[in-house]
């Protein structure tokens, strides 16, 4: 019986990883992946574990029998199956306060939540301990015997720790990644008591797999939230993807859905937004600049292809390098935002990676991956922003869309500080009716001037380009004064979630959120 504890041992260690894991993805897929929401959920973990070993030591002395441990590890697998059922209506309401940002619902949901994985967690939390009870023959062997079990739950912990994430997130989903694990649990379970008692003990508990099968069947219908218009939701490896129809427009949302990461209409091309605004970037050089200038582009932070659209329809002769991450993403942009232009090369990669490793110098390179308070750090150092103006062409325009508060421009001092050290020139202009900026640096010295100068000589062309000279107006209309100086990011020290964390947190707390109601 001792070998089958060893592997009941690392199948308990592997779903207490993969548990947490796929907690914080559900959490995440409704209140983000910032570091505050790691922080809480391995933080609240580790206590559940931690009371588990105390209680299930214990309770390991006053029964160390096998049939004890098993049913232990049943319970915490019957558990596990239920946090999909009891928590889809909790977070459901959390989705509709995200969207209406009622920050007392929001903090009650994640609280609900949480407390629905201390009985999972903690049941799980008893297995070695009540191992180490039942393995020990003598106390010579103590330390020999904890050791061994110790490492086998490890092992098992390190293949928890990417089961859910590479492999079932993406094949079944976050609530069924939970049945999965439970159901791996119970049958080691169920197969322990069995073997402890045969059938007498067995018995009790067979109602259980036909619990959980039932879960599978009918616990999981339905999209993950209700939201209106929702025509496609999926969950990859990084991000829970939707896909919402309103008003005609295609819209692309990603984990707790607040922004737009792309929009999409075919008879409408200027949208109005940040992503049009790229196309302004080669026009703060020196006179002349024409759209059919424009040879290259790199989009990092590619999404479904709202930005690669506009540019094909203003630059003619552009071939656009569109780096994204996640392929789901990308599979999505084809089918529903039609991202299907043969000029347009998508490489699924980390964007400083790709752009690190490729040969190509660029007219525009756009980085679109930041939106407080989930901005990739590596993509905000000094370095990385060396690595961008090394791939520019000699008139080469780097444009970052960066998030700020209705009076907080922190984020943007930083990065704008961090940027000149490399950029000779920058230029900073807020989209209107959001709270996104653009900010350009160019590799050239440039002046305000210059723009001006395009801007005419675009005006009296026999065709003149109107979505261009739109765009570019609203990208003067929105310029604003050099921004102070700050922090420089270094890949050594960027502390770019705890500036984020603070700006968050302070416009929650300023009272400016009440009075945008």
């Amino acid at each position: 019986m001792r070998k089958y504890i060893y592997v009941v041992v690392f199948i308990s260690g592997m779903a207490s990883l993969a548990v947490e894991f796929a907690a914080s993805r559900l959490l995440g897929n409704y209140f983000g992946t910032s570091n505050l929401v790691w922080a809480s959920i391995v933080g609240l973990i580790l206590i559940y574990l931690t009371a588990g070993y105390f209680i299930g030591g214990a309770w390991a002395d006053r029964s160390p029998k096998y049939e004890t441990f098993f049913k232990i590890l049943a319970w915490a697998a019957l558990a596990t199956s239920l946090i999909p059922l009891v928590s889809r209506p909790i977070l459901r309401l959390a989705a509709n306060a995200f969207d209406q940002l009622q920050l007392g619902v929001l903090a009650g949901s994640f609280t609900s939540v949480m407390i629905l994985f201390i009985i999972p967690v903690t049941l799980l939390g008893m297995a070695s301990p009540f191992a180490i009870r039942l393995s020990l023959e003598d106390t010579q062997s103590s330390g020999r015997i904890s050791g061994r079990i110790y490492a086998i739950s490890t092992l098992g912990s390190f293949l928890g720790t990417f089961l859910p994430v590479l492999v079932l997130i993406p094949l079944v989903g976050t609530y069924r990644t939970f049945l999965v694990i439970a159901s791996l649990l119970l049958l080691f379970a169920l197969a322990g008591l069995f073997l402890a008692g045969r059938f007498r003990l067995l018995l009790p508990y067979l109602w259980m797999p036909f619990v959980i099968l039932l879960l599978f069947l009918f616990g999981t219908r339905g999209t993950d939230k209700s939201t209106t218009g929702l025509i496609y939701e999926k969950e990859s490896a990084y991000n829970y993807i939707q896909v919402l129809q309103q008003d005609g427009f295609n819209l692309l949302r990603l984990n707790e859905g607040q922004g737009i990461h792309s929009i999409y209409n075919p008879d409408v091309i200027n949208n109005h937004g940040p992503w049009e605004q790229v196309l302004s970037a080669p026009f703060f050089n020196s006179a002349p600049v024409t759209p059919d200038s424009v040879d290259s582009i790199a989009i990092v932070g590619l999404a479904a292809g709202t930005t690669a659209r506009d540019a094909f329809a203003v630059f003619h002769n552009v071939k656009i390098d569109g780096i994204e991450i996640d392929p789901v993403i990308v599979e999505a942009g084809r089918e529903y935002f039609d991202m299907n232009d043969p000029k347009l090369n998508v490489i699924i990669q980390d964007g400083r990676w790709a752009l690190s490793k490729s040969r190509k110098t660029y007219d525009i390179i756009s980085v679109d991956a930041y939106r407080p308070p989930y901005i990739p750090w590596h993509l905000t150092t000094r370095e990385f922003f060396q690595s961008v103006y090394d791939h520019l062409t000699d008139r080469g325009v780097l444009v970052i869309n960066i998030g700020h508060g209705p009076t907080d421009r922190r984020l943007i001092d930083a990065l704008a500080t961090t940027i000149r050290i490399i950029f000779p020139t920058i230029y900073i202009s807020d989209v209107s009716g959001s709270y996104n900026s653009i900010l350009f640096a160019t590799k050239q010295p440039t002046t305000l001037e210059n723009f001006l100068q395009n801007y005419l000589a675009l005006s009296n062309d026999p065709q003149p380009p109107q979505m261009l000279l739109d765009i570019m107006a609203s990208t003067y209309a929105g310029l604003q004064p050099e921004p102070a100086t700050t922090v420089v990011f270094t890949d050594d020290l960027a502390p770019v979630e705890e500036l984020t964390n603070s700006i968050i947190l302070n416009f929650l707390f300023s009272g400016e959120l009440k009075d945008m109601e």
